[in-house]
């Protein structure tokens, strides 16, 4: 059995866990890693698919940073939904893994746009989140990641991710 769980994203002066957007897991947050530019990565566990948690919303998160969030719920280290919001340009999800979340959802390619922004269109918003806070991305390489499997985990993909948007490590 693979990983069950949330990262949490964001950047903040204070730690994340003191932030009301996140008051519901608080008590469940463990910091994982501080990144360049006063990013923290946040993890709450999840159990398996029948003990998920509301971690918040993302959209109460960035305003109360001031600046972008994002969240993965990772299932069993084999696929993970993305939300991601930004003061200024909104919310949007998507997922990593694909093939596997189409199983998990019981449907095909196709039924994954019923709930998730297609690759291409998940890099075009993740672009403009990017350009909030400061960051000049390109397209082509998140959509890459976006529509890559999650192989060796959704985890290494999410971090993946997370370097291609410009939220890189120390």
């Amino acid at each position: 059995m693979g990983y069950w769980g949330y990262y949490v994203v964001a950047r903040s002066e204070r730690p994340l866990k003191e932030l009301d957007a996140l008051d519901g897991v608080r008590d469940e947050l463990t910091l994982l890693e501080e990144r360049a530019g006063g990013w923290q990565v946040w993890e709450c566990p999840g159990g398996s698919g029948e003990q998920t948690r509301d971690v918040g919303s993302m959209n109460s998160l960035a305003a109360q940073t001031g600046s972008p969030a994002l969240f993965a719920y990772v299932m069993d280290s084999r696929c993970a939904v993305v939300e991601a919001a930004a003061p200024q340009s909104g919310a949007w999800t998507t997922c990593l893994g694909r093939t596997s979340m189409a199983t998990f959802i019981g449907g095909d390619e196709r039924a994954l746009e019923d709930y998730f922004l297609p690759p291409q269109d998940a890099a075009e918003r993740a672009v403009a989140w990017a350009s909030e806070y400061g960051r000049t991305v390109v397209a082509k390489p998140l959509a890459d990641v976006l529509a890559a499997p999650a192989e060796p985990s959704a985890e290494e993909l999410f971090f993946r991710l997370l370097d291609r948007l410009g939220v890189v490590a120390r």
